[in-house]
């Protein structure tokens, strides 16, 4: 599995989300339309280590605790697993409780990586991880959702503790390119920290699984964003994806992935299954030539789509 570097260490160039995992509220069954329990997840898991895909993402308000719950039950006791997880700041604080709330779910004494997960009172929250960080509770800190003037606010209050932000998480994929374009990657890659990319394959609708004719579920999240008319209007950009697979044996979830890895971000992807896992591995040992990813691009932009997600900020 290739790698990146985060401050001083080698991670996966490609992380998997947990967004999925358990039920309940802002769950899996309620986001994804799935009622996976551990027992189903347990395979996927072990399979990821295998493939040394051993850095998971995961948050508070995902299933409000079961994602953490779960995950925490796969890595109890072992030290080959890097842990990510979320305050979030709408369920207020302080952010320490809810970060040993999270490492009693994982069953873990330090957080590898530690995120703000939306931008609500930056000044407010931001000051909070420092005794974290300092204590070595958190490894490393990053904010999700921010906007460029919002993380270089995080950045300038850690700063002034001789600490900084070290990832930034945010939606990114080839219908939602709004980060890039605010130069937010670029102040990434300028300051050292390394950009994940959320929703890559826009949660299904950019896998070639659903298509006007197969919807995504109904009743979800996914299945209202990507309703029959949105998935009419992919079809080129399906199209364009399975050719640029077929030069490369590959899927067109794959090539997404690719895509990606290729513009400078980690994917985060989320995993319910071993095939998952596979698809993942694959894509990061891909190339995409500069063609393929101009295509990729203008096919995308042709649709006319941009898909934000109702929690997200204008990042622009």
């Amino acid at each position: 599995m290739k790698k990146v570097k985060l401050q001083n260490e080698m991670i996966p160039s490609i992380a998997l989300g947990t967004w999925s995992w358990g039920t309940g509220q802002g769950g899996g069954d309620a986001v994804f339309g799935n009622h996976l329990t551990a027992e189903d997840l347990r395979p996927v898991f072990d399979s990821a280590l295998k493939a040394g895909l051993n850095l998971w993402d995961t948050a508070t308000v995902y299933g409000m605790g079961a994602s953490e719950s779960i995950l925490g039950e796969f890595a109890k006791g072992r030290d080959d697993v890097l842990l990510s997880t979320k305050f979030n700041p709408r369920m207020g604080g302080p952010v320490e409780d809810s970060l040993n709330s999270s490492l009693n779910r994982l069953g873990a004494d330090h957080m590898d990586i530690y995120w703000i997960h939306n931008p609500l009172d930056v000044r407010r929250w931001t000051p909070e991880l420092i005794p974290l960080m300092k204590s070595g509770k958190v490894k490393y800190a990053g904010v999700s959702n921010h906007n460029l003037e919002e993380i270089k606010l995080a950045q300038s209050i850690l700063a002034e503790e001789g600490l900084k932000i070290s990832a930034v998480q945010n939606h990114y994929s080839l219908l939602y390119r709004s980060s890039e374009e605010a130069g937010i990657m670029d102040y990434c890659n300028e300051n050292n920290m390394v950009f994940f990319s959320y929703m890559v394959l826009e949660q299904g609708a950019l896998t070639d699984k659903y298509n006007a004719q197969n919807p995504l579920p109904s009743g979800t999240r996914r299945g209202e964003a990507f309703n029959g008319d949105v998935l009419a209007q992919l079809e080129g950009l399906i199209h364009v994806m399975k050719e640029i697979g077929n030069k490369h044996k590959a899927t067109s979830a794959q090539v997404a992935i690719a895509w990606a890895i290729a513009k400078g971000t980690v994917p985060i992807i989320g995993v319910t299954r071993t095939s998952q896992i596979s698809d993942a591995a694959k894509a990061a040992e891909i190339t995409l030539t500069a063609q393929e990813i101009h295509d990729l691009e203008a096919a995308a932009k042709e649709t006319g789509i941009v898909i934000k997600g109702e929690w997200e900020q204008p990042m622009l």
